[in-house]
């Protein structure tokens, strides 16, 4: 099912200090960064990872995966750099302690070398198998940065208190500022690096991404994606954490929306220099 405005169609050494925002030039660069944020989920990581190998391996020529540990109290960090040595295109960063989930997607995709971005949860829900799917479809769009490319959770695998208030949260939010995306709670999203840093950074950015995509003069689709019941572990970033602080954050990105401009500019050159105005005749 595909979803158009309104319509609905189907670190890396933990002894050694490191700069996220420093790229390795070294190597050649990615095709596609998938970013992931977790906050103690070590039973998770080794699946997880194996399927976004699975299914990117044969889909994109070159891909990194981002893990970014949002101050686990668990084994997550240690789970992680022994995955990584036999996994070449994991990088894993870490937070000091828990800064929230909108503040490690900014950490990992500020440290992507990629110029694609697809993001999901790190708790197994999201199913990387559809990452191919919404990687083409930006791929083949006539101006990437001005597109973001949505899941959309059909079938939902979640308790009903997550269903319910989910599908409140989103008719408030689509009514008050018109993201024309019926599923802006799937973390399941494939943008460009450069349009995520164009876009404002605040706690809880990540609930309102189509909105800020829309706001800096661009479009957004939805793609139907699998969804599936939580295997291992236990929720992290809470319904009801959702909940109290989404009235306040839908109003702080009310704001922005009415005060977004779109400047047209063209460089200027000797060749398309603008002629002078002609003197109104008396």
């Amino acid at each position: 099912m595909l979803s158009i405005g309104s319509v609905h169609l189907t670190l890396s050494d933990p002894l050694r200090m490191i700069d996220p925002n420093q790229h390795d030039t070294a190597s050649g660069q990615p095709e596609l960064a998938v970013v992931v944020p977790v906050h103690n989920e070590a039973e998770n990581l080794a699946v997880l990872i194996a399927e976004i190998r699975a299914a990117l391996d044969v889909a994109c020529g070159d891909y990194e995966i981002i893990y970014i540990d949002d101050g686990s109290s668990d084994d997550s960090v240690e789970k992680l750099l022994d995955i990584k040595t036999e996994c070449p295109q994991l990088r894993v960063l870490s937070h000091a302690k828990c800064c929230g989930q909108s503040a490690a997607i900014v950490t990992g995709i500020k440290a992507a070398r990629a110029p694609v971005i697809a993001t999901l949860d790190g708790d197994g829900q999201n199913d990387p198998a559809d990452i191919p799917a919404l990687f083409l479809a930006l791929k083949g769009a006539p101006d990437r940065d001005r597109l973001l490319v949505a899941g959309l959770r059909t079938k939902r695998q979640d308790t009903w208190i997550k269903r319910y208030s989910s599908k409140i949260a989103n008719g408030v939010r689509s009514r008050l500022l018109s993201d024309d995306t019926p599923d802006t709670g799937c973390s399941l999203k494939v943008f460009t690096r450069a349009a995520f840093m164009d876009m404002p950074h605040f706690d809880h950015m990540h609930r309102f991404l189509p909105a800020l995509m829309i706001r800096r003069g661009g479009n957004v689709i939805s793609l139907a994606v699998n969804h599936r019941a939580r295997e291992r572990g236990i929720s992290n970033y809470g319904t009801w954490d959702r909940l109290k602080v989404g009235i306040v954050d839908l109003f702080g990105v009310l704001w922005l929306l009415r005060r977004a401009s779109h400047p047209e500019a063209r460089e200027l050159n000797i060749d398309n220099k603008p002629k002078p105005p002609k003197a109104e005749s008396r």
